[in-house]
């Protein structure tokens, strides 16, 4: 391993439609994957690594995700430096920040809060080009219930129920900052359904398909498929039985991470 002497972090955006998630995997294409590809051209023989500050499903996108780079030189210009990382990008992933950190800064381990935001709509089948970041119900929703479902997750609660695959030391107590459904007038497309909604959840952590197991019960929810009362029952401790439905996950969208620097 290469003395890390320099440390820089990368504020990005990626269309995830096309990738298998953040994490490199063998035979797949992935976020991870290209990007160090991509450095690997821009850099030639400068030792470098890089360290992603969280993981995202197959086809989940982001507005705004981060990296650590870890390199044996000094950046000299980093703006030229970040126009010619975008240059070398495919189009569906963008750099639109590099900022010099310290060796005490640690991307895995900052204190950070992130903001999630799931694009929904219901009714007919729209244009196959909105599949890319949202999800559309064949069927008809009650959003207003959703509305009071997703105020329920607000502050402290057992989130063990959303969670797929835990490990032994998961810690299934999350407190939810912000939980909220608004009417979509920030994505917009002439192809969209004609009425959209975002469903936007933040915290300081979520654990492994929380947030698309949480929209999945809203989803259910305003179906009318369950009730108020089964997702305050859901909050109070793990149920014995994986839940049977997740929302799909090219309707989320990472939106930001807020880091405590």
């Amino acid at each position: 391993m290469f003395n890390k002497k320099y440390y820089y972090l990368i504020h990005i955006q990626y269309l995830g439609f096309r990738f298998h998630g953040w994490a490199k995997q063998p035979q797949v294409k992935t976020v991870h994957q290209l990007i160090d590809k991509t450095f690997k051209f821009v850099l030639g023989d400068i030792q470098f690594k890089t360290l992603g500050t969280s993981r995202t499903d197959a086809l989940v996108s982001a507005n705004h995700s981060a990296f650590e780079l870890f390199i044996s030189q000094p950046i000299q210009n980093l703006d030229v430096f970040l126009s010619m990382v975008n240059i070398n990008l495919p189009a569906d992933i963008r750099a639109i920040h590099i900022e010099p950190v310290d060796e005490q800064f640690n991307i895995i381990n900052t204190a950070k809060t992130k903001t999630y935001e799931y694009i929904f709509g219901y009714g007919e089948k729209p244009h196959p080009f909105s599949a890319s970041i949202m999800c559309v119900i064949q069927d008809h929703l009650d959003v207003e219930l959703m509305k009071q479902g997703a105020q329920l997750f607000l502050g402290t609660h057992n989130f063990g129920t959303f969670c797929t695959k835990p490990s032994a030391n998961t810690q299934f107590t999350r407190t939810i900052l912000t939980s909220e459904i608004e009417n979509n007038t920030k994505y917009t497309a002439s192809f969209f359904p004609e009425e959209s909604f975002i469903y936007r959840v933040s915290a300081k952590g979520f654990m492994r398909n929380q947030v698309r197991l949480m929209m999945g019960q809203l989803i259910l929810l305003g179906k009318h498929e369950i009730t108020l009362e089964d997702l305050k029952i859901m909050l109070i401790e793990r149920t014995p039985e994986p839940l049977t439905y997740i929302a799909p996950a090219s309707g989320l969208i990472l939106e930001k991470i807020d880091f405590e620097m």
